[in-house]
């Protein structure tokens, strides 16, 4: 018997969970049809084969019909979800994980204009920043039919065989009659702590007179708003000790925040560059005073720190989901003593705010999350083994050389640079981003590992390759600043890359234009911000930084909230020139009506720095084509059927030629990982 304190089981009233790692509840937006079928299982059967304790499903299911979903969640409210959460809780249960699932009504935390075009309800008619929708307050009858629909949630899924559920109790309708920033009904519902909370324990009577007094439930509640006139942490230590008094729940899951904003959420799911843990002392005085089951997760993206908060006794079940994301077998890496081999979360939250954009949750650096059903996590070896040569060694060509290396092939890596990682190494060099390096650690670790052969300082050309004798060559040089923008004046500014690297120092006045909207030219903003000079932040677009989701964003924008920061949306940089000492840059915008005459605003200033994206240096590849047997060619239908790539264009081709990440045009690292694992993973 290991003594692991991970590893150790937790009783949760009858129910044993078998380690203390959890997936706390989140929605990955993985529903069809607001139904978790074939794809959301997988997701979590992967995890429950590694071995982990409780995967808690479906953050912010849905009870009711006008809690439409903001993005793609289950809904709760409909009994044909009965059979298909049946289907997952058995799936996982084969594996003796336990499964639980997160119900809610999002109250004002929506929009009117989803679903079915209802009305958003709260305890109050204020707007939440977020949503921007000014909900109604309930009623009575509005009171009475809530109740009902958690409880009707509840009952099914009781039905489907699940092991409890939780409410959502956190910027959501629960937590809305419980705050005073949010509550301005009058008696019975409204007013002092007893009657802001008397809703909450109506709706957990209504689902123990459904589901009885065995079924797991539990609350994911906030313990302190953060604030000011909201919820204090006082306020929180006594409603934890009312919610274990009312003998009505089984758990708490303990946050600390609020989530009405996009800077209040990004404090409570803290990315990159934000300390760890965050919120773990704060949990573990609740159960130190409460004396209760206590569940929190909030950036515990290492072992090491969820192994502390376990033997600390600070909580019984830690919560590792963006963790699991990046690597869905933590349990089996821990207790077969390879945790080493755990490929890190690197806090980049490309998954959370890709869900927040409207689309699917997908780790930046793990391409199969969200993608079971066609990726594999566990790389199959191949029948026959082929001399890989790729080229270069950013995320994309380390990662077609570890996927390569799985597959038992021998692989050689040429490197022009004296270090790899590409544009990772770049924008690793801002302190905040530096856990980027993790996804080029890991693949280096990986790659050894696998007897990977990597070549440093060499400038492949066409003879260098073919020397290789290769069976398949990859390139991945990915690209390098457009430098031909603006047309009349371009030799005179910099680019941010030459601002990340310290080649080029900030001057004293200064514009950024970005036309991109992407992390360059924000990490260049906080570099020259930071120096001291007056800087103006210059966008065409009616939005700053359209490629930087909203969490990721804040801190940036906090950083950048000085009296030197200026930002100035929907004008774009027409040409530069030299005017004795200093820049004149003169300006126009996409927005000036047609037939009218330009604009003649300008700039002066002592320097300009731009962003216009990147350009593939692709060179080699079409020096490689004529060489090749495919020329370059991918059959896009066998590419998504995950087929091996056949076509030949030329017999007399000695190898199979493809280009991937940057290299074929400028998009993100999620892309350039991805081309890499699904192409590779069939050759």
């Amino acid at each position: 018997m290991t003594n692991d304190p991970l590893l150790q089981p937790f009783q949760l009233k009858h129910l044993t969970l078998k380690n203390r790692l959890m997936m706390t509840s989140h929605e990955p937006a993985y529903p069809e049809d607001g139904m978790p079928k074939d794809l959301y299982r997988a997701y979590h059967v992967e995890r429950a084969k590694a071995g982990l304790g409780l995967t808690m499903t479906a953050g912010s299911a849905a009870v009711a019909k006008d809690s439409p979903p903001v993005f793609n969640n289950i809904l709760a409210y409909k009994d044909e979800v009965v059979p298909w959460m049946r289907e997952l809780a058995d799936a996982c249960h084969e594996h003796g994980t336990a499964v639980m699932i997160q119900l809610t009504h999002l109250g004002r935390r929506t929009r009117w204009d989803k679903g079915d075009w209802l009305p958003a309800v709260s305890a109050c008619h204020r707007r939440e920043p977020a949503h921007r929708a000014f909900p109604k307050q309930v009623e009575e009858w509005d009171i009475e039919r809530l109740i009902r629909d958690y409880a009707d949630a509840a009952e099914r899924m009781h039905a489907a065989g699940l092991d409890g559920i939780e409410l959502q109790a956190y910027g959501h309708l629960m937590d809305q009659f419980w705050s005073p920033l949010t509550n301005t009904l009058e008696a019975p519902y409204g007013g002092d702590l007893d009657n802001r909370l008397r809703f909450t324990f109506e709706v957990l009577r209504a689902i123990r007179q459904r589901v009885g007094n065995e079924f797991i439930v539990g609350v994911r509640y906030t313990g302190d708003e953060m604030l000011e006139g909201g919820l204090t942490a006082s306020d929180g230590m006594e409603i934890s000790r009312r919610l274990k008094a009312s003998g009505l729940i089984d758990f708490l899951n303990v946050v600390r925040g609020h989530i009405d904003t996009d800077a209040g959420l990004t404090d409570v799911i803290p990315i990159q560059g934000m300390p760890s843990a965050p919120h773990l002392d704060f949990a573990g005085e609740i159960k130190r005073q409460v004396d209760f089951p206590t569940f929190h997760g909030a950036k515990i993206q290492d072992v090491a720190t969820a192994r502390h908060a376990i033997a600390s006794g600070k909580v019984d079940m830690v919560g590792m989901t963006r963790a699991h994301m990046a690597d869905p077998h933590i349990v089996r890496k821990i207790l077969e003593g390879r945790e080493e081999e755990i490929r890190p979360c690197v806090g980049a939250n490309y998954c959370l705010d890709r869900i927040y954009q409207g689309g699917a949750a997908y780790c930046i650096h793990n391409a199969a999350t969200g993608r079971e059903t066609t990726m594999p996590h566990t790389i199959p070896k191949a029948a026959n083994k082929r001399r890989v040569v790729i080229i270069g060694a950013g995320p994309a060509g380390l990662e077609a050389a570890r996927v390569a290396g799985e597959r038992g092939h021998e692989v050689v890596v040429l490197e022009a640079a004296s270090d790899a990682g590409g544009q990772v190494r770049l924008t690793a060099q801002s302190e905040r981003r530096r856990e980027m390096m993790g996804i080029i650690d890991w693949r280096l670790e990986r790659c050894e590992a696998l007897g990977v052969e990597i070549r440093y300082n060499v400038w492949a050309e066409v003879e260098d390759v073919l020397a290789e004798k290769p069976d398949v060559v990859i390139v991945a040089t990915g690209g390098y600043p457009m430098e031909d923008q603006p047309t009349v004046g371009h030799d005179l500014v910099v680019n941010t890359w030459d601002i990340l690297s310290g080649h080029v120092a900030p001057g004293s006045r200064v514009l950024l234009f970005d036309e991109a909207g992407d992390h360059a030219a924000m990490q260049a903003a906080e570099i020259i911000a930071a120096a001291g000079a007056e800087l103006e932040i210059m966008t065409p677009d009616r939005t700053f930084s359209a490629e930087i989701m909203a969490m990721n964003l804040v801190p940036y924008m906090r950083s950048l909230q000085r009296p030197n920061v200026t930002f100035t949306p929907t004008y774009r940089l027409k040409s530069v020139a030299r005017d004795g000492g200093e820049l004149l840059a003169r300006l126009t915008s996409d927005y000036v009506s047609p037939g009218k005459q330009d604009l003649d605003h300008e700039r002066r200033i002592d320097q300009v720095v731009v962003n216009y994206g990147i350009t593939p240096m692709a060179d080699v590849y079409f020096e490689l084509k004529p060489h090749s047997r495919n020329g370059g060619e991918v059959n896009y239908d066998d590419l998504i059927a995950g087929q091996p790539q056949a076509v030949v264009r030329n017999p007399k081709g000695s190898f199979q030629l493809f280009r991937i990440g940057d290299a074929v045009e400028s998009r993100n690292t999620h892309a350039a990982i991805y081309d890499a694992l699904r192409l590779v993973k069939d050759i």
